[in-house]
């Protein structure tokens, strides 16, 4: 059967292994789940990630990040699904948290986080959430 929302997968096996305590979890590879990674990475919510070429197809293999035995990331979730897309210019980005945790924006300068998008003057497709 067909993956409907790629990003949503990813973002919920993320979830999924952190409230299981684990170290990474693995993650099919695209551009776009590359390019959110960083976001995520840069913005310290992951130690990293890599690729994983040990199957037939390509993987990400997401290296998950702990606070004294606490998960980085308290919430993660996707905003703009394939059954409502969800758009905002640079001016109405949402805040998330009061400032404390970011937003996953996909803007015609590559996939940055709110702040980074409000530096740059655009705006985009609201692909995700993270606090």
């Amino acid at each position: 059967m067909a993956m409907t929302d790629p990003l949503g997968d990813m973002l919920t096996r993320i979830r999924n292994g952190q409230q299981a305590k684990k170290d990474s979890v693995l993650s099919p590879a695209s551009k776009l789940r590359a390019r959110v990674l960083e976001v995520l990475q840069r913005e310290g919510y992951i130690r990293g990630f890599s690729d994983d070429a040990t199957g037939a197809h390509p993987q990400l293999r997401i290296e998950l990040k702990y606070f004294e035995g606490e998960p980085a990331i308290k919430h993660i979730a996707r905003v703009s699904k394939p059954g409502r897309r969800v758009y905002s210019g640079s001016k109405e980005l949402p805040v998330v948290r009061n400032g404390l945790g970011i937003t996953i924006v996909s803007t015609p300068k590559g996939v940055l986080s709110d702040a980074e998008a409000r530096t740059e003057n655009v705006g985009g497709e609201v692909l995700a959430e993270v606090f």
